[in-house]
């Protein structure tokens, strides 16, 4: 379930906006279809972006064009998934001419992802036994990602060792990424799901009726403070409060070492027809203001454990992941 593919001169992704009605593949050949692409969420989940992103570079230097100043413009497009300044970094590594090189790079990048994906998926069932009842929030799967997914990868590979009893769907107010990602990914696999409001989460927590929470991220900080798509925070604290494990699942890429608070983290905001409209149609007074912060920052003190590539990270996080970033280059990642 690759959301994006290297064609050889471009990229086509699937346009997310569309699911489940449509399955509509666009293809990428200009630099401002990457940037239209990432900013409009076509694409989105923070690994895949960044996939994006490196391919845009890729088109970039195969078309002989201003490569910094692309870069500058793709990193304007979104401010909060870390894995996007964390991709054009690493193409700017390899910047020196050869257009090829670009591609290459870009091509491993992707594959790597889904390697990455994979070995926290086992890394993150090894945590549990027996079958459990899951909650995730927004969508933390293939479709975030190069394939197979981080929140939903662990999934993936506990439904493959025949241990997922069901999986509770958060909707995920208000561009829905729970109702027509999460869901459409697990239905298509068929791994067993229901579909609930945002607002039901504490209450299917309260009745211990969820083993434990599994979201992904879109930045961590040095001390494990993590931002994620909003409503996330809320979980964090009824897990703490119902004693259920909040885990988190993402790729070393999404850390960033050089921020120590979640305070720090950059939080985008979006359009307000996000919230006062629903497929183009008015569902709150005209000219209301609105408030629309795409993400929240659960802070390390409501995580049981962070889930990565590297292992499973475990409090206190300043010294686990100091620790996780100190080991050798792991699936060719740079730390």
């Amino acid at each position: 379930m690759r959301p994006i593919e290297w064609t050889g001169q471009g990229a086509r992704l699937i346009d997310q906006r569309l699911l489940p009605d449509q399955e509509v593949w666009v293809d990428c050949q200009e630099l401002v279809d990457f940037e239209v692409a990432i900013r409009d969420m076509l694409i989105r989940g923070a690994p895949a972006i960044g996939i994006c992103a490196a391919y845009g570079l890729a088109v970039v230097a195969l078309k002989g064009q201003d490569l910094e100043a692309a870069a500058v413009r793709l990193a304007a497009t979104r401010p909060t998934a870390v894995n996007l300044f964390w991709a054009i970094e690493r193409m700017r590594k390899v910047w020196n001419g050869d257009a090829q090189r670009m591609v290459r790079e870009a091509v491993a990048i992707h594959e790597e992802d889904i390697a990455m994906c994979k070995a926290m998926g086992e890394h993150g069932a090894d945590l549990f036994q027996g079958k459990q009842r899951l909650l995730t929030h927004c969508n933390a799967g293939a479709l975030a990602t190069g394939d197979y997914g981080t929140a939903l990868g662990v999934v993936r590979s506990l439904a493959r060792r025949g241990q997922v009893d069901w999986v509770w769907v958060d909707e995920t107010r208000p561009y829905l990424q729970g109702a027509r990602l999460t869901a459409y990914e697990l239905h298509q696999e068929k791994i067993p799901c229901r579909l609930i409001c945002d607002n039901m989460a504490g209450h299917f927590l309260q009745r211990k009726q969820v083993d434990a929470v599994i979201t992904g991220a879109d930045r961590i900080t040095a001390h494990g403070d993590v931002a994620n798509k909003i409503g996330t925070s809320t979980l964090g604290v009824l897990c703490k409060e119902y004693g259920v494990p909040f885990y988190v699942a993402a790729p070393w890429s999404t850390v960033d070492m050089a921020m120590q608070s979640g305070w720090d983290i950059p939080i985008e905001e979006r359009a307000p027809e996000e919230i006062t409209h629903f497929r183009g149609q008015a569902v709150a007074p005209q000219g209301i203001q609105v408030a629309n912060p795409a993400f929240d920052v659960t802070f390390h003190s409501y995580v049981t454990a962070i889930i990565t590539e590297r292992g499973v990270l475990r409090p206190p996080f300043s010294e686990s992941i100091a620790r996780a970033n100190s080991q050798e280059v792991a699936l060719g990642q740079g730390g």
